[in-house]
């Protein structure tokens, strides 16, 4: 990876997840449902920490986990003094271990351990411009892991581009709420996820809505139940827009 490209790369992502001045406040209003006050959250997939800063002004415990070694210093310049947050230089599987990451450089926030997503999410419109390359092996633990060392968390937000099943496989017990990320070109993952999630906590208990992109705002305020969400995935466009299932415990 050339230096430029990786710091046109950071200066992407720092623009458009810290660049706008009442993001912070949106996000805090956004997850105050989900992250209570001396709670714990796991951020996996934190790249810039706004999520970390936001749960942590929430007054949560924050587990944060981010493999790329740019953001990993970015974190710790921004978050190692705070005793509540931990950051771990890893990625989640279904087993610990360790995995080649797919970088992008100049994007990323499309960083991958899927070559999976690379082939079938690159060959979509809205990757035409993106560029994966073979990265650095990255160490791997899973769910359980983090769960037996800091706590059953009450949110997990799960951000790390096609993975999300194999994050999810690595948990073997529900947990209060999770979010995960959909895209249209690889739905497929996202139904696996919820089918996971209905096998960890038994059909019905979990409720499912949905946020476009960066909007913050869910479209199913009150949840649906699983049958709903995967009817309303599988009948997405193929150029429909992505965005974030997040699921609670009724």
């Amino acid at each position: 990876m050339s230096r430029l490209d990786r710091q046109l790369g950071l200066l992407r992502s720092l623009l458009v997840y810290r660049g706008i001045p009442w993001r912070g406040a949106q996000l805090r209003r956004f997850y105050r449902r989900f992250v209570p006050a001396d709670g714990l959250a796991f951020d996996v997939g934190a790249h810039a920490g706004n999520r970390v800063a936001a749960f942590r002004q929430l007054g949560a415990r924050v587990v944060a986990l981010e493999p790329q070694a740019d953001f990993q210093r970015l974190l710790q310049r921004r978050f190692s003094a705070d005793p509540q947050v931990t950051l771990l230089p890893q990625a989640l599987g279904r087993a610990s271990g360790q995995a080649r990451l797919m970088a992008s450089p100049r994007t990323p926030t499309v960083a991958t351990l899927s070559t999976d997503f690379v082939v079938r999410a690159g060959a979509s419109p809205s990757f035409r411009g993106v560029r994966w390359q073979e990265g650095p092996l990255v160490d791997v633990t899973t769910l359980d892991a983090l769960v037996a060392q800091h706590g059953v968390p009450d949110f997990v937000k799960i951000d790390v581009e096609g993975f999300e099943l194999e994050v999810l496989m690595g948990l073997s017990q529900p947990v209060p709420g999770v979010s995960f990320e959909f895209l249209p070109a690889v739905r497929d993952i996202a139904l696996g996820c919820i089918d996971r999630m209905e096998t960890l906590a038994g059909a019905g208990r979990y409720r499912y809505a949905v946020s476009l992109g960066e909007r913050l705002t869910l479209l199913q305020p009150q949840g649906e139940a699983a049958d709903a969400l995967r009817a309303w995935l599988r009948a997405m466009p193929a150029d429909g827009p992505s965005g974030d299932v997040h699921a609670w415990l009724a």
